[in-house]
């Protein structure tokens, strides 16, 4: 099982290792499908070596956690190109009668169209309904195809405009912490223990800026942002201010 594990991976390196080599070499630019989070760290890791066929990163919207990587850059190009990413307003037909759909029912419903999850990006859930980005070449059969998400029937639209209420606007918190260790924050930010926030590090369940973080007792700096998978994401923002008693306190937009 980890010698398949083990394959997959590396498979998937020299999948990244194979477009910037394309890019550069055909003077293109290339594309992965969307990474999870464990995919980009999997980029990070080898980044470096992949530096010299230019390389961004982009989900179709702000903030978001699934992500391609475009291979290329303008200024040895020559000219620039868009990420092939479209985003789809999925809404039920009769908004009175629909059911009251999670993220986890749009994502089901879209992978019983047999669509390969490389394909898709975030889905931005508000009432009854969704926003999902995706590769623009299954945009058609996606507006084709899903005709229900539950028991609910929708309709499906190419849209170039997310409605405000989808657009994830964090929660401002105020804490107070002895230091910037990654652990004391998390645990603060989440009202966890420490010990609570120490198992999601052995789990391999934290990452920072897309790239797994094993060490706990990292100090974060502003505007990185920390997923904490199966409690959301959290960015701090600003500078700490020392207070009275010798603590650190500091500003955190939490996306749940």
């Amino acid at each position: 099982m980890a010698q398949d594990n083990d394959k997959e991976i590396q498979q998937l390196k020299n999948r990244f290792r194979d477009l910037a080599d394309r890019s550069f070499s055909q003077g293109i630019y290339t594309f992965t499908g969307f990474l999870g989070l464990g995919e980009q760290d999997l980029f990070h890791q080898i980044e470096k070596e992949l530096g010299y066929a230019g390389f961004t990163f982009s989900g179709g919207c702000e903030d978001a956690d699934r992500r391609m990587v475009r291979f290329g850059e303008q200024e040895r190009l020559g000219y620039e190109m868009p990420f092939p990413i479209v985003c789809i307003h999925i809404k039920p037909l009769l908004a009175k009668f629909a059911d009251d759909l999670s993220h986890r029912d749009f994502l089901g419903a879209l992978m019983n169209l047999g669509i390969d999850r490389s394909t898709i990006g975030d889905i931005k859930v508000g009432e009854k309904e969704a926003y999902l980005f995706c590769v623009d070449s299954i945009a058609a059969f996606v507006c084709q195809n899903l005709e229900q998400v539950k028991h609910t029937h929708v309709k499906c639209t190419v849209t170039e405009y997310m409605a405000e209420l989808l657009q994830e606007k964090p929660a401002s918190i105020n804490i107070q912490v002895q230091s910037l260790r990654i652990d004391a924050v998390l645990a603060k930010v989440y009202n966890m223990s420490r010990e609570k926030s120490l198992a999601l590090f052995r789990a391999g369940k934290v990452y920072v800026d897309g790239r797994l973080c094993e060490n706990n007792s990292r100090l974060l700096k502003p505007d990185e942002t920390v997923n904490a998978r199966g409690y959301g994401k959290f960015r701090l923002t600003g500078e700490p201010r020392e207070t009275r008693k010798g603590k650190l306190s500091v500003e955190a937009a939490v996306y749940r």
